[in-house]
């Protein structure tokens, strides 16, 4: 839900600077960083654990109306990583890591911006990590149901 919220904050900040192509409500290069954050916070902690099934799910029992879910053990580790990314998607913030579009572009080079950009690659693996858990224990239930 959090990811959500912030998703769209962060997407009202880039229609804001849409609205008069001659006015920029920040810097270019916060700007970059915005649209960057924006893609990452959507994707990896909005929709893939809303559509894929990851960080949980806990709405499925009680949509189903059965106990728990399939394998409650691997669902409780898929919540549990959702701490950790989140800790280190915060590390990002300390050096920058977005250059343009993407956070990719620094990684073509040996001296890129800042150790957040290791933080923040290692922050994804961990969402699609979660993600990926949860969907097993999706897939899983249904199966069973």
């Amino acid at each position: 839900l959090w990811g959500g919220f912030f998703g769209l904050s962060l997407s009202v900040l880039v229609r804001l600077n849409y609205l008069d192509p001659y006015f920029n409500l920040v810097s270019p290069e916060v700007y970059n960083y915005v649209v960057t954050g924006h893609g990452i916070i959507m994707i990896f902690f909005f929709l893939m654990p809303v559509l894929i099934g990851g960080f949980g799910n806990y709405l499925l029992p009680l949509l189903l109306g059965i106990p728990d879910l399939n394998l409650p053990r691997l669902n409780a580790l898929s919540a549990w990583l959702l701490f950790p990314a989140c800790v280190c998607l915060s590390f990002g913030l300390i050096g920058g890591v977005g250059v343009g579009w993407t956070f990719y572009p620094p990684l073509s080079s040996l001296d890129y911006s800042s150790w957040g950009v290791d933080f923040l690659m290692f922050s994804l693996h961990l969402a699609g990590v979660s993600s990926l858990l949860g969907s097993i224990n999706f897939i899983c239930t249904i199966l069973e149901v």
